[in-house]
């Protein structure tokens, strides 16, 4: 049975990707992670079944991905993950232009939404963790692709935005560098889930969690090996950089 890891799942997307995932197939093994187990875990604890394995990691601290590692080898007891969607991410200075960049949120930014990912699969793969057919799941953004961040007039969340095109050209970098490690079987794209109604998408949102993160697995759970390094929304269509 597949075995998914899911960053940032205790609300939001993430949340809606516990759930599905719980729902769809009770014998599959999820790990569902937060970045602190002293959150409130009320929601996930709902959607979580036996098979659902609720562990720590703060995916802007390099020792917190470290850790988790450790732990996530020990709940595996052996298998490996098939699906690591690397969700968490933070949208913390969403008035800013690219006239009023804060420095130190950038960086935070920046740290969280490209960093977080990096190690973790950086991390994952030194632990022998990742399945050599293993798809990683980037979640970026509409506003990460340049073509898409031309079209919308005026331009908004410019760390946000710079954050997720670096996370992209990441996803490039990844596609490559795992397939030497890992295999031809390996795929690692980027995601954009469209604009959902949670808190991080904020009021005027259209998009309820559900539509967004069923057609994100079900594009997922479709890739081939010829989709590696390629950038998609959630209705399966390939996003233009």
């Amino acid at each position: 049975m597949s075995v998914y890891c899911i960053t940032g799942a205790n609300r939001g997307l993430g949340l809606e990707f516990a759930r599905q995932i719980a729902s769809a197939s009770p014998s599959k093994t999820t790990l569902a992670l937060t970045r602190s187990l002293s959150s409130d875990l009320a929601d996930l604890n709902k959607v979580s079944n036996s098979n659902t394995h609720i562990l720590e990691c703060d995916t802007g601290n390099l020792q917190s991905i470290k850790a988790f590692t450790s732990s996530a080898a020990k709940a595996l007891n052996g298998k490996k993950i098939d699906f690591l969607i690397n969700n968490a991410g933070i949208n913390s200075a969403p008035e800013q232009t690219s006239l009023s960049i804060g420095p130190e949120d950038l960086d935070e930014q920046i740290r969280v939404n490209v960093l977080g990912p990096a190690k973790t699969v950086e991390y994952l793969l030194a632990a022998d963790l990742l399945s050599p057919d293993a798809r990683i799941v980037n979640m970026t953004s509409g506003l990460g692709s340049m073509a898409v961040s031309l079209s919308i007039t005026p331009r908004k969340c410019a760390t946000y935005s710079i954050s997720k095109a670096a996370l992209n050209a990441l996803t490039v970098q990844q596609s490559g560098d795992l397939r030497e490690k890992l295999g031809e079987g390996c795929v690692v794209v980027c995601m954009d889930p469209g604009w959902v109604k949670t808190r991080m998408g904020g009021e005027g949102a259209v998009l309820e969690a559900e539509e967004s993160i069923g057609g994100i697995l079900e594009c997922v759970h479709g890739l081939g090996e010829g989709d590696n390094g390629r950038f998609f929304t959630y209705t399966g269509k390939e996003v233009p950089w």
